[in-house]
């Protein structure tokens, strides 16, 4: 958390040099759709959107929000095995699918560095909360018999393979944004993001793209 807190303080540091910079017709902020590819424990999707207004020259304030498909870390997947492994000493065909589907939204601070082109890059930090579910399924010979789990077999899923919780995630990343055409913007960019959960952090990277306008 510290070299978060350094990174935004550094950043408004920097705006006061840069003021001189910025041209008087300065892009008040913009607002964008963002398509990323996610990867850390494992590799998925992530869709989102994100705004940002400008509050001194060349510094930004941002909020993004979106989802990633899963970021299900090996310890659930342990826990899930050891489950299967059970249902095998009595069962013929046991599977097990494990997800972490999480819903984020992170707010922060965003610094431009000042350039004469149409690319404008970038770096940013920033925190907020995710939640993750922790969506587990078994089954047997073919069939799902995760609901049936308690009645079926006396197994009762506990809350590492179960429900949903809450954490606070830091973030920080770097990017460039395009002018592609008049107001169009394009935005290349890389998030790394860590969710702080109590059995361990859940690292979250994100690389891709967003398409939005400036106003």
């Amino acid at each position: 958390m510290r070299s978060f807190v350094a990174l935004a303080i550094g950043m408004l540091a920097l705006a006061r040099v840069a003021g001189a910079q910025t041209p008087k017709d300065a892009d008040h902020g913009y607002v964008e759709g963002v398509v990323q590819s996610a990867f850390g424990n494992v590799t998925s999707q992530s869709y989102g959107a994100e705004i940002g207004v400008t509050v001194v020259p060349n510094v930004q304030v941002f909020a993004e929000g979106g989802m990633v498909r899963d970021v299900a870390t090996t310890s659930i997947g342990a826990a899930a095995q050891t489950i299967a492994g059970f249902l095998s000493q009595t069962q013929a065909n046991v599977t097990f699918r494990v997800k972490q589907p999480v819903t984020f939204g992170v707010a922060g601070l965003k610094f431009v560095v000042p350039t004469a082109g149409s690319i404008r890059p970038y770096v940013l930090a920033g925190g907020g909360l995710a939640s993750v579910k922790q969506d587990v399924a078994f089954s047997v010979g073919g069939s799902d018999v995760t609901s049936n789990l308690p009645t079926q077999f006396g197994v009762q899923l506990g809350s590492d393979l179960s429900g949903t919780f809450t954490k606070p995630m830091v973030v920080a990343g770097a990017g460039a944004m395009w002018s592609a055409w008049q107001r169009l913007v394009v935005d290349f960019q890389f998030r790394y993001g860590r969710i702080l959960a109590e059995e361990g952090g859940i690292n979250v990277s994100r690389a891709g793209i967003g398409v939005g306008v400036r106003f």
